[in-house]
């Protein structure tokens, strides 16, 4: 049977997700905000937490674990890079590793940029993937210990999965990203259905993701930087992916 997934939110902007096995009872956070929305969201579906799949070791995606883990006895998955730096790790893993929940299989990707060590975790065959701080709806997470470099080549790995891969992500920035992915990409036509749909979402108390690789990839300029027009458009024609990317970024975070 395919995973059942629930979204919720944590803290003010973050997300909490949990993803259950139906065939086996397994139940994994990926990551732990904080633990009282998890503790109801468990409550609310019957499920029982096994395991917290950690994407990067930022207190407001690890906050939650000690209190999780001292209840519910759950198993900690880290990224290798930084297990040193989150509490209650039990394994970690790095690229190319296999995560099971159940008889869910993941597939590990690392995607440096946000931190030294980020990882994904991409579960194939549900066609979704949890991509923490790494991609946003219409955004990037900021580069805060890596390089440009990095992240740029980590948008890339996460863009090359198949299109109908959906994406669950760390917090819900959508409606600002889009108001800045606007200003880089005016004429988008894919974008601004998006921002017509997005705005409509926030309205009626929903959430903007999950969103495909596929809208991502029409929509999101962070990983449009090697299209010639967008370059062309921030008056960088010819110039290296790379450097697009990094002028967009620069650009977001002053904006």
């Amino acid at each position: 049977m395919p995973a059942e997934i629930r979204l919720f939110r944590c803290l003010s902007d973050n997300y909490g997700v949990l993803m259950h096995d139906p065939d086996t009872g397994a139940t994994a956070a990926i990551d732990a905000p904080e633990a009282a929305p998890i503790e109801a969201m468990l409550k609310e579906t019957g499920w029982k937490l096994t395991d917290i799949l950690v994407t990067h070791h930022h207190a407001d995606h690890t906050d939650g674990i000690m209190t999780l883990k001292g209840k519910y006895k759950c198993r900690v998955v880290a990224p290798a890079a930084e297990a040193g730096k989150i509490p209650g790790v039990d394994e970690t893993v790095k690229e190319g590793d296999r995560v099971k929940v159940g008889s869910l299989t993941g597939n590990v990707l690392e995607t440096p940029g946000h931190t030294l060590g980020h990882i994904a975790y991409w579960f194939h065959g549900d066609k979704v993937a949890f991509v923490g701080d790494t991609m946003f709806s219409i955004g990037c997470g900021r580069v805060v210990e890596g390089t440009m470099d990095q992240m740029w080549d980590s948008l890339k790995k996460l863009r090359d999965l198949p299109d109908d891969t959906r994406i669950y992500v760390g917090h819900e920035y959508t409606l600002a990203n889009i108001k800045f992915a606007l200003t880089i990409e005016p004429n988008n036509a894919a974008l601004k259905s998006r921002a017509a749909e997005a705005e409509k979402q926030i309205a009626g108390g929903h959430f903007t993701i999950p969103v495909t690789i596929g809208a991502e990839k029409k929509e999101n300029p962070f990983i449009r930087a090697d299209i010639a027009e967008v370059a062309a458009g921030i008056g960088m024609a010819g110039k290296p992916a790379n450097e697009v990317f990094a002028e967009i970024r620069l650009r977001k975070n002053k904006f």
